[in-house]
């Protein structure tokens, strides 16, 4: 036998294995993004309804102080948009591995800053825009990770076994959750409550710099998929995003309008959480009892989200997406109610109803729906963009439902558990308009 026969029968063998072991790699990635980007994530929103508002935003008005410190919660979103076409298209022209390591450092080191800012009583006006500043960084590097790290995963994997794969990266946000919160929750129980609002609560920011450099070292050794090496020679548009605009406004618009689903949490577990902790509301709850609900809501959807994801491969993604937004918005409104009655065994059990099954349903097949929505030349693009968009909107809906209703209001449960349903039904109908593309070949 020849060589040249010997190698090209041991080709077909070493291929798949290189292949099974970048889409682990590749998996393992978006994992641990997804995780940075959310213990991120909870820590600042947990941050901006338990510790901002006298923190940062000290002022005679409690109403107003929580509506300042929501808004800067939104305000991270503001820059998404941005950062989904600068490093949308930085990873449709030249690769998603350089965008994931750029976007990781980033992200992670305004997370750190974070930990050291100057309070309003040292520095005044000074710290809550220093907050904002790096909020807006937080914002435009999570646009490019969330959108390169997606791809990556997406074009590595079997098309029988995308959905599956993918959830991969939004468990990781479960997980980052998880762990700012077991780093929070112990603070905030053990500590007294002024050495909490004073130092107690920098501790977990600062502990990022530890994620930082693991995410870093896996992701320097991943090698791009091979759906993207293939056509990364065609450039019908020097700028990704001037054909995406031009070729596909309907598709991104659709998208944008299902993401608003994410109403769902910034009701439950952003607004929620003001709703009952926050003095001027006068529900009761204490910092530590939410920190548990939420904590447990997280662990249960690090479970349901595979489960899902391996569904979607099955039943399509359509079908689980209409379903958890519905589900969803739907579930929000005795859950306010049971937050009025300050009912912890309620709120937690509608919590995990809520979060863990009817958000999971939408949230661990969404990603999956939106990339195979766009060829691969704009996929980063395509996703960034309509993800980010309406997630920009999504996140304002806590400092809105804050000014819907703000302390004093009667009938608050109704209010605002009433606007996420509605908003729910409308995300919905977006879906329908969407493309099922469970089980086939990826747009090239």
């Amino acid at each position: 036998m020849s060589e040249n026969t010997a190698t090209s029968q041991r080709t077909p063998s070493n291929d798949k294995q290189v292949s099974s072991r970048n889409l682990k790699r590749a998996a393992f990635s978006g994992w641990i993004g997804s995780a940075l980007e959310y213990y991120d994530f909870t820590l600042y929103s947990q941050a901006a309804a338990l510790v901002f508002p006298t923190v940062f935003f000290p002022t005679s008005s409690p109403a107003v102080a929580i509506v300042a410190s929501l808004a800067t919660y939104g305000v991270g979103y503001v820059a998404r948009p941005i950062g989904a076409i600068v490093l949308g298209n930085l990873a449709d022209r030249h690769g998603r591995k350089h965008v994931l390591v750029i976007a990781m450092m980033m992200m992670g080191l305004a997370t750190l800053l974070v930990g050291v800012l100057p309070t309003y009583s040292q520095v005044g006006i000074l710290a809550p825009i220093l907050l904002v500043v790096l909020r807006l960084v937080q914002g435009f590097a999570v646009a490019g990770e969330l959108g390169a790290s997606n791809a990556l995963i997406v074009e590595h994997s079997p098309d029988s076994k995308r959905g599956f794969f993918a959830s991969f990266s939004l468990q990781g946000s479960q997980i980052g959750s998880i762990l700012a919160l077991a780093f929070m929750l112990p603070l905030a129980s053990a500590l007294p409550a002024e050495a909490f609002q004073t130092w107690g609560w920098r501790i977990p920011f600062l502990l990022s710099a530890v994620v930082i450099l693991a995410g870093y070292l896996i992701r320097r050794n991943i090698e791009e998929p091979p759906a993207y090496l293939k056509q990364s020679q065609v450039k019908e548009f020097k700028t990704p995003a001037i054909e995406l605009f031009r070729r596909y406004p309907r598709m991104l618009l659709i998208c944008v309008i299902s993401t608003l689903a994410n109403v769902i949490g910034t009701a439950t577990l952003v607004f929620g959480v003001t709703y009952g902790k926050q003095e001027s509301y006068g529900v009761g709850f204490t910092t530590s009892e939410f920190l548990w609900i939420i904590l447990i809501i997280n662990t249960v959807s690090a479970l349901t989200i595979p489960l899902f994801g391996k569904l979607s491969d099955v039943f399509g993604r359509k079908a689980l997406m209409i379903t958890g937004a519905l589900g969803g918005g739907l579930t929000s409104i005795p859950f306010l109610f049971a937050v009025q009655e300050k009912n912890f065994a309620l709120v937690l059990i509608l919590g995990v109803l809520a979060m863990s099954i009817f958000f999971q349903m939408w949230n661990a097949t969404f990603a999956t729906a939106y990339q195979e929505q766009f060829p691969t030349r704009l996929r980063v693009t395509g996703f960034a963009v309509s993800q980010n968009v309406g997630l920009m909107l999504a996140a304002f809906a806590p400092a809105i439902f804050t000014l819907m209703a703000p302390p004093g209001t009667s009938n608050i449960p109704i209010v605002i558990g009433i606007t996420t349903l509605v908003v729910t039904v409308i995300a919905a109908g977006a879906t329908l308009l969407l493309r099922n593309g469970a089980g086939e070949s990826l747009a090239e």
